[in-house]
């Protein structure tokens, strides 16, 4: 067996993670402008073009505090895969880290931040014919009848997965077809414990009551910037089996959308007071996902207090140029 690296001989990143609404880029753009330092967007919805309301992101202000990359990189009919991802966000942060300046992660897609920091288990690569014949079988029977057909050789993988998530409810069986062994099982050897970097992973720590006040401003603020408006378009423009569409907020506003289609028309106060709702409930099971995620990793809670403390932050900062 090879010997662990010594993570004092890594490169080092800042990794910011958090829900919706929590003041991740916010955050990212006061240390990016500070330390100094650039800013590489992990989020999954964010790297699509048109996709900019729902995907909340960053503001002008906070563009202008320090470059920012992986925004805005890829028409919403091209996948970008957590393996792309990280290759992408390696050639960034080799680039920051050769002129002088300190890589900043921040998103919320924590796949991809695991492919970044542990690289990704070896799987086979895909396979258009037996991705077809999903395609076909979803067509036929609907995306149930091939999350059923996942979970008779692949339960975790099932488990883990939703059943609208064709693209990967798709890779997982695909896997298993190929290899013969379930995903599940590659990635539990591959164990993600051998990291590329020396990081510091912070979280902004709201109380719960302040965060579902803020989640919910958050939320009505993307509402009255034209949500409604910006989904539109992106229909017209045939974005609508674009995997950036099942994100939140974007899902729920598409589904509202449909329904009006079919029935009677609600006002629009009551039609947005309604997905107000349903995306602050899916938001909370997103952010108690997160959480779980990072019950194994040694975290730093930094109050959410800070974003207007200037003090505060200022201690923040020292601390970590003092870590760089």
């Amino acid at each position: 067996m090879a010997a662990a690296k010594d993570p004092s001989n890594l490169p080092s990143l800042i990794v910011i993670v958090g829900p919706t609404a929590s003041g991740k880029s916010h955050l990212a753009a006061e240390l990016g402008a500070a330390l100094p330092g650039e800013v590489i967007s992990a989020d999954s919805v964010q790297v699509y073009r048109g996709f900019d309301i729902g995907a909340g992101k960053p503001s002008e202000k906070e563009l202008s505090r320090c470059p920012h990359h992986l925004i805005d990189i890829r028409d919403p009919l091209e996948p970008l895969e957590a393996a792309q991802f990280a290759e992408a966000a390696t050639e960034k942060i080799d680039e920051i880290i050769r002129r002088g300046k300190a890589p900043i992660i921040c998103g919320g897609t924590f796949l991809w931040i695991r492919a970044l920091l542990f690289g990704l288990a070896e799987a086979p690569p895909a396979d258009q014919k037996i991705r077809e014949r999903h395609r076909r079988l979803v067509a036929e029977e609907g995306r149930p009848a091939l999350h059923s057909a996942l979970a008779q050789v692949d339960a975790p993988s099932a488990a883990r997965l939703h059943p609208n998530d064709f693209i990967r409810v798709s890779r997982a069986l695909e896997v298993f077809e190929i290899a013969g062994r379930p995903l599940s099982e590659i990635q539990k050897e591959h164990g993600f414990r051998e990291p590329k970097y020396r990081y510091r992973l912070l979280q902004l720590a709201w109380e719960r009551s302040a965060y579902e006040t803020r989640l919910r401003q958050r939320i009505q603020g993307m509402l009255d910037a034209g949500l409604e408006a910006e989904v539109e378009g992106l229909l017209a423009q045939g974005y609508g089996e674009s995997r950036a569409m099942q994100a939140i907020g974007y899902k729920q506003m598409y589904h509202s959308l449909l329904g009006k289609e079919h029935q009677d028309s609600p006002s629009t106060t009551e039609s947005q007071k309604t997905i107000l709702d349903q995306i602050v409930q899916v938001t909370r099971v997103f952010a108690r996902r997160q959480r779980t995620w990072l019950r194994d990793e040694e975290v730093i809670d930094v109050p959410a207090a800070l974003l207007d403390d200037s003090s505060a932050r200022q201690a923040l900062i020292k601390e970590l140029q003092e870590w760089f």
